[in-house]
C-alpha cells in the first residue's frame, strides 16, 4: 500500500460506502478543491461534517477489523518470512 494507493482507497470507500459528500472528503484529503472563488487547500470549511466523517470512517474500520476476528473475513500475511 502506498501513500497515494491509501488515499485512492479511502477516497472510494468514503464516497460509495459511506456515502459521504464528495466536497468534504477532497477537502479532507487535502485535494486540490476550488470553491466559487477559486482558493485551494481551505482545510477550515466543514471542519464539523469532516469530523464526523472521520469518526465514522474509524467506525468503519473497526468494524472491518471486528469481522475479521469473528472469522467473516480472509485475512492474508504478505510478509516475507
Amino acid at each position: 500500500m502506498t501513500a497515494h494507493g491509501f488515499r485512492t482507497m479511502a477516497r472510494t470507500l468514503l464516497d460509495e460506502i459511506l456515502g459521504f459528500r464528495v466536497d468534504y472528503i477532497e477537502h479532507q484529503l487535502a485535494h486540490k478543491v476550488k470553491d466559487t472563488l477559486g482558493r485551494a487547500y481551505n482545510r477550515t470549511k466543514h471542519l464539523e461534517q469532516r469530523a464526523g466523517m472521520m469518526q465514522e470512517w474509524a467506525d468503519y474500520l473497526d468494524s472491518l477489523k471486528a469481522s475479521e476476528k469473528a472469522g467473516n473475513v480472509i485475512a492474508a500475511n504478505f510478509s516475507n518470512r
